[in-house]
């Protein structure tokens, strides 16, 4: 590692731990957002790394983390990526890139979170009614990046948002943003993104449909008179990282990567993610650590790992990378994030 590189990073993880330390507001801000799952990572490489991945480098996961990173994807990628997000919860994720040369590089992807089917009860039947009822959330998106110099990219998505729960839903519209810079001094990497600005979210739908006696003192009158809750209107969850990344050594055999993260969501205080990753065999085997939401309290995340085979050919020109990450929950037991990335 060369000394410049060793300076560069201290001072932004000095400058990360300063932010990320700073006195708490008053106000708690948790629970403040509509469409969380938003924030549910993506891909199992950056889950492995703790999520410390807003300037890691050619991964269509970077529909996700950084659109401007979109542009250090050189071929034709389809990313598949599954977890069993909590107990009844699935979550599952599909993109695809497709690099137009010098127009720039296009994405497209679906995010899907859905439960179980659950008994609806009432007050009077908690046992359940016999009838069932499911959730689930969808974002569909649009992602364009273009690199500006070598050195420099910058890159957006636009995306459709809609919520549902048994027959009450939300939709809104949100964008990302997002830019990378690779510095001359040993090919650091500084990522920065916004993710989710948007409209409120507001949930309607029959579910919100009461019956209402207008004069229940009265007799004689319409008992049958339909009314409706008024519910709230909630921001997206607007999240902003800024983040480096650079490589400790890298022959043709090994490479050691370094990464860490800066976070500051709109629903919950400021945090910092730490990840690694270890290259092996010319980068056919790759092993990944982290550390996600440092400096949180009540922090409910402990070490992740991940592990990935990359580059099997499966026919001539088309190769399949199977990556693979674990992650501990304090209070929610665990997490196994399956992630199939196809090259052609």
């Amino acid at each position: 590692m060369t000394e410049k590189m060793v300076v560069a990073i201290k001072v932004v993880f000095v400058a990360v731990c300063m932010w990320t330390t700073m006195p708490a507001q008053e106000t708690n801000k948790k629970g403040t957002a509509a469409a969380v799952f938003l924030r549910i990572p993506v891909g199992a490489r950056g889950l492995g790394m703790g999520d410390a991945y807003v300037s890691m480098k050619d991964d269509p996961s970077a529909m996700f983390w950084n659109p401007s990173v979109l542009a250090t994807v050189q071929a034709n990628a389809l990313i598949v990526d599954h977890a069993r997000w909590l107990p009844g919860i699935d979550f599952d994720y599909v993109g695809i890139v497709l690099p137009l040369q010098a127009a720039g590089t296009v994405g497209i992807s679906t995010t899907i979170l859905h439960t179980d089917e659950m008994d609806v009860t009432t007050p009077d039947q908690q046992m359940g009614t016999g009838e069932k009822f499911t959730a689930s959330s969808i974002a569909v998106g649009v992602t364009y990046s273009r690199s500006l110099t070598d050195r420099f990219s910058i890159g957006g998505s636009f995306k459709y948002i809609h919520e549902s729960l048994w027959d009450s839903y939300a939709s809104g519209i949100a964008f990302d943003i997002g830019t990378i810079f690779v510095t001359p001094f040993a090919g650091i990497r500084l990522g920065a993104s916004i993710a989710n600005f948007g409209t409120k979210m507001k949930m309607d739908g029959d579910n919100l449909n009461v019956r209402v006696d207008i004069a229940p003192d009265m007799e004689g009158n319409n008992q049958s008179v339909t009314g409706k809750l008024n519910t709230d209107a909630y921001d997206l969850p607007l999240i902003m990282r800024i983040g480096i990344s650079g490589e400790v050594f890298q022959t043709k055999d090994y490479r050691l990567t370094l990464a860490v993260d800066a976070v500051n969501p709109n629903d919950n205080a400021q945090s910092a993610n730490l990840g690694a990753e270890l290259g092996l065999l010319g980068e056919k085997i790759v092993l990944r650590t982290g550390y996600r939401d440092l400096f949180l309290a009540d922090n409910e995340f402990h070490q992740s790992f991940g592990v990935s085979l990359n580059n099997i050919e499966i026919v001539e020109g088309v190769t399949v990378s199977l990556h693979y990450a674990y992650q501990q929950y304090a209070h929610l037991g665990e997490s196994n994030r399956f992630t199939v990335d196809l090259r052609f």
